[in-house]
């Protein structure tokens, strides 16, 4: 129970969901990157731009197909994850820490909404723009190199779940830090490298054993894998495997994320 909900039996007065508190908070945290779209939704797609362009002038065709495809190709989906990964994550941190900066997170607390309710509605914003990062990059730079998607719908569940579970890191990572240089030594140590060395930018079959391994322990590997498959019908792994690999992952991250504003770790003074 909440400290929200009444009664011996834990009813609240406007029902199990505070529909009205809930579409406020998705809409406040939509409303925070539209107003400021052409760095949240424009510099994201101009950036994985810049990443195709360079790789396509720097390795062009002297660089073999990689799984039988070309190796830009082989790229833009990683590219387009990761992009996806790093705004939705952006997106949900950003909001709670500078919240607890400002000392405004009480705006956010107070109103009669559960534990459940504040994690949707963190992670609606961040995933509704991971997902305008990808159809913006899909439908604008895929023609641009000659690459379509072969299971549209796959990738947009990907996307989706990309989304929603770098957004859930981003709420662990809001609650935890209470400093912006706090937040940006999360960013640096933690999901640039598990963005990175997630096989964006090459097939397992080209690291050595251990590192593969490595690899195979890192869910965004995953991501990436599954929108690549989504895209070129390719992959390093099993799509079943990694689509219960994330599944899992999510479970884990949204639960210690709800854990934390059930018990108000690090948001109450």
């Amino acid at each position: 129970m909440t400290r929200h909900e009444i009664g011996d039996l834990g009813v609240r007065r406007f029902g199990l969901v505070n529909w009205l508190g809930l579409y406020t908070l998705c809409w406040r945290e939509t409303r925070r990157f539209l107003a400021v779209w052409t760095q949240t939704l424009l510099a994201p797609l101009i950036t994985a731009g810049l990443f195709l362009l360079i790789f396509s002038l720097a390795v062009g065709t002297r660089r073999g197909d990689v799984m039988g495809v070309p190796f830009v190709h082989f790229l833009a989906p990683g590219i387009l994850m990761m992009t996806v990964i790093q705004n939705s994550f952006a997106n949900v941190s950003s909001s709670i820490v500078i919240s607890k900066v400002q000392g405004n997170i009480v705006d956010t607390l107070m109103p009669p909404l559960s534990a459940g309710e504040l994690m949707v509605g963190y992670l609606a914003g961040g995933v509704l723009r991971g997902a305008l990062v990808a159809v913006s990059v899909s439908l604008i730079l895929f023609p641009m190199i000659g690459l379509g998607v072969a299971h549209p719908l796959l990738g947009l569940f990907y996307v989706v779940l990309g989304g929603a579970f770098l957004g859930a890191l981003g709420v662990i990572a809001g609650v935890f830090a209470n400093k912006f240089d706090q937040m940006a030594a999360i960013t640096n140590f933690i999901v640039m490298p598990l963005s990175f060395l997630s096989g964006t930018f090459y097939s397992l079959d080209s690291l050595p054993p251990f590192m593969q391994a490595l690899s195979h322990a890192n869910p965004v590997f995953y991501l990436i894998d599954g929108v690549r498959f989504a895209t070129l019908g390719v992959s390093d792994s099993s799509p079943l495997l990694g689509l219960g690999v994330i599944l899992l992952a999510l479970a884990a991250v949204t639960s210690l994320g709800w854990w934390m504003f059930r018990t108000g770790y690090r948001l109450k003074a």
